[in-house]
């Protein structure tokens, strides 16, 4: 792994002449698990690849999340290709896990890695053969193609709550909490009821938050984790090709039977199907305590935030209550629009309108991965990915990528 150098074919102090089509990398964008997926399948075709991170580490992203965060998905099916889990880490890897997985996974296809790179704008070369990246201290690096692996959580999103500013208490992100020890004997609010919010909300009941109330807009699809040893992402992976509309009835009975009603609770059953919900964006909550804590009183569910005012916060039901502290668990948002908003490859929210092999319209050479989040493990399509990108960007090179010796 390389630190914060000059990768080849890169101007810090200003122009240089392009260099010639067969000198040029793929640039991989990203060192989390997509990018070095992409990285690895790209070198298995015999295609140099050089990953560009921003931090000075590889799965940055991973290192900042909540301490107690556990795959939903199973070890055996989050394994990049080229390199299993260890079995130690049991069915349900944790987070410092998967970022030593990371590390190895690295270390041991002895991947190109330059940290410390971030990477602001992607632009077609001016030789019109590739591409060009603008990259911090004044870098300019030309590739034959561009993968961009930047990560779906990327950067935290909060809404423009009016009257946030004058809330006293204590307000952060989901992205800034790492434990509820702080938090024991204080009233919290968790807004959002994804798989963010719901874990965190049981991690405060668990660490002995004085209360803890998490606020809902949309009734989420709550689904068991492991049911008789059978994996939620099993049945993921056998419905991902189905009509999505069988896949919602299919989900319904199995609900009904796995989950018990929380409609007096605050969490009625959702009113639409489960896959069409996953098509919209919206990944069902697995199941990690929140259906105990809730049934129990523990964790109780309130209106949606509309706002704040007078230092309380205001629900959507008309309701004023005033928390220590405001956990905001709503998600991100991709922050690609400066890196290639230009490039009219993005639909209108921000995400990219292809992803895997495919390319988009117009920008050939040019590959996204990591922005979708499917019901099947979002690892397990990463490694997918990987590895039909590096096989349609080796159909697709030729003469213009640099190519790695032949194996002895």
């Amino acid at each position: 792994m390389a630190d914060d150098t000059t990768p080849e074919g890169t101007a810090p102090d200003g122009p240089a002449p392009a260099p010639q089509p067969a000198d040029r990398p793929v640039y991989v964008i990203g060192g989390g698990p997509g990018g070095l997926a992409a990285a690895y399948a790209l070198r298995a075709q015999g295609v140099r690849a050089v990953v560009l991170e921003k931090s000075d580490r590889v799965g940055a992203s991973w290192r900042g999340h909540y301490d107690r965060l556990h795959l939903h998905t199973t070890r055996r099916l989050s394994a990049l290709p080229g390199l299993s889990m260890p079995r130690r880490f049991g069915r349900w890897v944790s987070r410092d896990d998967v970022v030593r997985y990371l590390e190895k996974y690295a270390e041991h296809h002895e991947l190109e890695i330059v940290t410390g790179v971030e990477v602001s704008r992607v632009e077609p070369s001016p030789d019109g053969t590739g591409w060009l990246l603008h990259a911090t201290g004044g870098r300019r690096l030309t590739g034959a193609a561009v993968v961009v692996a930047t990560g779906f959580n990327h950067t935290p999103r909060v809404p423009d709550w009016p009257g946030r500013d004058t809330y006293t208490g204590e307000f952060l992100h989901a992205s800034a909490y790492r434990n509820g020890t702080a938090y024991a004997g204080r009233d919290v609010l968790v807004v959002g009821v994804g798989n963010t919010g719901a874990e965190i909300a049981v991690d405060l009941v668990e660490s002995g938050a004085q209360r803890v109330r998490l606020a809902v807009r949309t009734a989420p699809h709550i689904v068991r984790r492991s049911t008789a040893g059978w994996a939620a992402q099993y049945t993921g992976v056998l419905v991902r090709r189905l009509p999505v509309a069988l896949v919602d009835r299919l989900a319904r009975p199995m609900a009904r039977l796995s989950v018990p009603d929380l409609s007096a609770h605050g969490l009625p059953r959702p009113g639409t199907g489960l896959y069409s919900r996953v098509t919209e964006g919206a990944i069902p909550v697995q199941d990690v305590g929140l259906i105990d804590a809730v049934r129990t009183g523990r964790v109780e569910v309130v209106a949606a935030v509309e706002g704040f005012e007078d230092g309380k916060v205001l629900l959507a039901d008309g309701g004023r209550i005033s928390p220590d502290t405001v956990i905001a668990a709503t998600g991100y948002v991709r922050a690609l629009e400066g890196l290639v908003g230009h490039l009219g490859v993005l639909d209108g929210r921000g995400r990219p309108v292809v992803h895997g092999a495919r390319t988009p319209s117009g920008a050939p050479g040019l590959y996204f991965t990591g922005f979708t989040n499917p019901i099947s493990g979002m690892l397990r399509e990463l490694a997918i990915d990987a590895q039909r990108i590096a096989k349609a960007v080796a159909r697709a090179g030729g003469e213009s990528l640099s190519r790695l010796p032949a194996q002895g």
